[in-house]
């Protein structure tokens, strides 16, 4: 299968992970079945983002414990953004993206707070990265995403319009895994000042 027909299939795959977590209403069960998934592509799959020479070795990615705690109702704020401009993204000159609004959600009393952004090109798509006070030590010192529509990363919304923000969902760009990736990074607005304990931890080396 040729580099560009590779990519569609990975993105269809990705996709379907997703679409069958949405359907599942989320939960750990659905969350232990889209690991499984997903560690099957990056074992097997061309487009994978683990270096080729790691794949026969590669065991699966480690995660924090499933917590339900993280699995957050975010609401949009467009209005927090009154002339949203497109820019580059860090680290992937070739994707610009506009700061559309911001979803706000609470966990444990704890107001949180990240920009939402939408990608300028052909099709368009929510992005959602994030950075938090495990960069650099448990996780991918770029940051994680959590939405990436223009991939398929998409946990869906309530019929209310809140965003499914679950952090137990929360993977790494794939230049986390090769730096032959050129991959947006989360802006330093998009930073928690928390430790998030949930989601993909930094891959092994």
């Amino acid at each position: 299968m040729g580099g560009s027909l590779a990519l569609g299939d990975w993105r269809r795959r990705v996709a379907d992970n997703y679409a069958r977590v949405r359907a599942a209403g989320a939960g750990e069960a659905a969350w232990a079945e889209w690991r499984a998934t997903r560690d099957v592509l990056f074992r097997r799959h061309p487009q994978s983002p683990v270096p080729a020479v790691q794949r026969t070795r590669f065991t699966g990615m480690a995660f924090f414990p499933y917590d339900p705690s993280w699995c957050l109702l975010a609401t949009v704020h467009e209005e927090a953004v009154p002339a949203p401009a497109a820019r580059d993204a860090l680290g992937a000159p070739d994707a610009a993206f506009a700061t559309i609004g911001e979803v706000r959600a609470e966990r444990g009393g704890q107001q949180m707070v990240l920009p939402l952004l939408w990608l300028t090109g052909y099709g368009g798509g929510l992005f959602l990265p994030f950075r938090d006070a495990t960069n650099g030590s448990s996780t991918y010192g770029g940051g994680r995403y959590l939405i990436d529509q223009a991939k398929g990363a998409d946990l869906g919304a309530r019929p209310d319009g809140r965003l499914v923000l679950d952090f137990n969902f929360a993977y790494h760009p794939s230049c986390a895994h090769d730096d032959r990736w050129a991959c947006p990074l989360a802006p330093p607005a998009a930073t928690l000042g928390c430790e998030v304990r949930a989601g993909e931890m930094a891959p092994r080396g």
